[in-house]
C-alpha cells in the first residue's frame, strides 16, 4: 500500500508540473481510453445508465449518513441540492410517461433521499448551514470525508451517464441525436453530459489523491459542494 501511495504521489507531483495543454490532452486521452474500456466489457450499455443512478443513489444515502452521524452540514450547498431535485423530479416524470421501469425506482428513490437532505439543511441543521457561502462558484479550501465520498459518488455517476450517451450515439451512428428531435437541444444534452465530467473529474482527480496520500480531509484549490 506504502508504495502504490509513494507511486501516487510521484505521479501527481509529475501532473502538477505540466503546462495546462498536456493536463487537458492527459485528461481527453484517458477520458477515451476509458471509454473504449467500457464498451469492450459492457455488452448492454444501457446498464451504465442504470449503474449512474445506483452510484447516485449511494452516494446521497452516503451524505445522509454523514448528516446524521455529525449533526452539522457546514460545507454542502443548499442550492445545489435544490437543482438536483430539480433535475431528478423532471427526470422521474419523463420516466413516468415513457418507461416506468428500473430507472423509475431508482430515481425515485435518489429523489426521496434528495428531498430529505434539502429538509435537513432548510429545518434540523438550519443553525450549521453556511449561507453567506452557499453560491456557485468554489471558495471552500477542505472537503470532510463524507462530503468527499458523496461528491466523488456523483463524479462516477456523471462518467457512467455520459458513457452510456456517447456510446449509444456510437451503436446508433448517430441516429440517437435525431431520434431524440430536431434542432440543436440533443447535442448540447450530450455536451452539457459531457462538460459535467470533467467538471467533477478535477475533484475525483484531489479525491484518489488524497486517498492514497491517506489524507482524511480533501485539500482542494478551492471547492464547495
Amino acid at each position: 500500500m506504502k508504495a502504490q501511495r509513494r507511486a501516487m504521489q510521484t505521479m501527481a507531483t509529475w501532473l502538477k508540473r505540466q503546462p495546462p495543454k498536456v493536463k487537458v490532452l492527459m485528461a481527453v486521452v484517458s477520458a477515451i481510453a476509458a471509454l473504449v474500456l467500457l464498451w469492450s466489457i459492457v455488452h448492454d450499455h444501457e446498464n451504465l445508465f442504470v449503474a449512474a443512478e445506483a452510484v447516485h443513489a449511494i452516494g446521497i444515502v452516503v451524505l445522509l449518513f454523514k448528516l446524521a452521524k455529525e449533526k452539522s452540514c457546514a460545507g454542502l450547498s443548499l442550492k445545489s441540492q435544490e437543482l438536483t431535485a430539480m433535475f431528478l423530479a423532471i427526470r422521474l416524470y419523463c420516466s413516468f410517461v415513457m418507461e416506468y421501469d428500473i430507472h423509475t425506482l431508482l430515481d425515485s428513490a435518489t429523489l426521496a433521499f434528495t428531498l430529505w437532505v434539502i429538509y435537513m439543511i432548510r429545518f434540523s441543521l438550519k443553525s450549521t448551514y453556511m449561507k453567506e457561502k452557499d453560491n456557485f462558484p468554489m471558495y471552500y479550501v477542505f472537503v470532510e470525508p463524507f462530503t468527499a465520498h458523496y461528491v466523488f459518488a456523483l463524479g462516477v455517476a456523471r462518467f457512467l451517464s455520459c458513457a452510456h450517451w456517447v456510446l449509444q450515439v456510437f451503436d446508433t451512428r448517430g441516429y440517437l441525436l435525431i431520434s431524440l428531435g430536431y434542432g440543436l437541444w440533443p447535442s448540447f444534452v450530450l455536451i452539457a453530459e459531457i462538460v459535467q465530467t470533467f467538471i467533477l473529474a478535477d475533484f475525483c482527480y484531489y479525491y484518489v489523491k488524497s486517498i492514497f496520500g491517506g489524507q482524511l480531509v480533501m485539500r482542494l484549490p478551492s471547492g464547495i459542494v
